[in-house]
């Protein structure tokens, strides 16, 4: 199917997933939220792929949700039947909404944001959802949920509080005020600030290549490893990692990257079928 929205190019084991709607401010139309799940079932079901970098064209980011299709009703549900009955199709509707992030979330790899510009409403939810974030000096990002009357509701106030201080979030949250690039990165919310655009796509390639070139095997298993944390005690986890490492770490990757490290040399490792 030929995408609307956004566009993805694999490459040197990198995925590649733009943004493209920067005349529109890239927002959140119909059409992103059913590729953004399509895109990343591509991803995770191609095996050449061991990092991911999500990137945007224009002056921001984006703009969150697209407010054309929500004031039709596309981002409220609607439609014919008792009241009991379209508010379940509602559920289902922002269910399906919250899947679009989630499959970021959930995908096999770490997922690399460079954010320029505003990432606003919807961008905060999509950029919680990624692994590791680079923004250029000039970024920001907004909770706009509030100033509309709405509880965010695709995955901010669900994964900001493991990003951020409590009393940071709920404020941010409260208020809708903006969150600049400067604070960002003092809070650990960006990994690191570029002057430009171009440098920070130039970073998040970086991170892209070096992932790239560690063991799939271990790469995969550390995300969901870490993934899996979030939900569980320190005892839990622990068992959680034992039990992987006793499931994986008999491959051949091991022997490979120690052999590499021993003889100075750059490992090769082959891909995840």
């Amino acid at each position: 199917m030929e995408l609307e929205t956004l566009s993805l190019d694999v490459t040197d084991g990198i995925a590649r997933v733009t943004l493209t709607r920067g005349s529109e401010l890239n927002t959140m139309n119909e059409a992103f939220w059913r590729e953004m799940r399509e895109v990343f079932a591509r991803i995770e079901a191609d095996p050449a792929v061991r990092a991911v970098l999500l990137a945007s064209t224009g002056r921001h980011f984006t703009a969150g949700l697209d407010l054309k299709w929500a004031a039709a009703g596309g981002a409220l549900g609607g439609g014919a039947g008792d009241e009991g009955r379209r508010r379940l199709r509602f559920r289902r509707h922002v269910k399906e909404l919250q899947d679009s992030f989630t499959a970021i979330d959930d995908c096999k790899v770490p997922v690399i944001a460079v954010i320029q510009g505003g990432c606003i409403g919807g961008g905060v939810d999509l950029a919680s959802a990624c692994d590791i974030r680079i923004g250029t000096a000039d970024c920001f990002f907004t909770i706009q949920e509030i100033n509309i009357g709405i509880v965010a509701d695709v995955g901010t106030l669900q994964r900001l509080p493991y990003l951020l201080p409590q009393g940071l979030v709920r404020e941010l949250a409260f208020t809708g005020r903006r969150f600049p690039a400067a604070e960002a990165v003092r809070y650990g919310f960006l990994n690191s600030v570029h002057d430009s655009h171009a440098a920070a796509l130039a970073a998040g390639e970086a991170i892209a290549r070096e992932i790239a070139q560690k063991s799939p095997v271990a790469v995969q298993g550390t995300k969901a490893v870490l993934n899996r944390g979030r939900d569980q005690t320190i005892a839990e986890g622990l068992d959680y990692v034992a039990v992987w490492n006793a499931a994986y770490l008999a491959g051949e990757d091991l022997a490979e990257a120690m052999a590499a490290q021993m003889q100075k040399r750059p490992a090769s490792f082959k891909d995840v079928a």
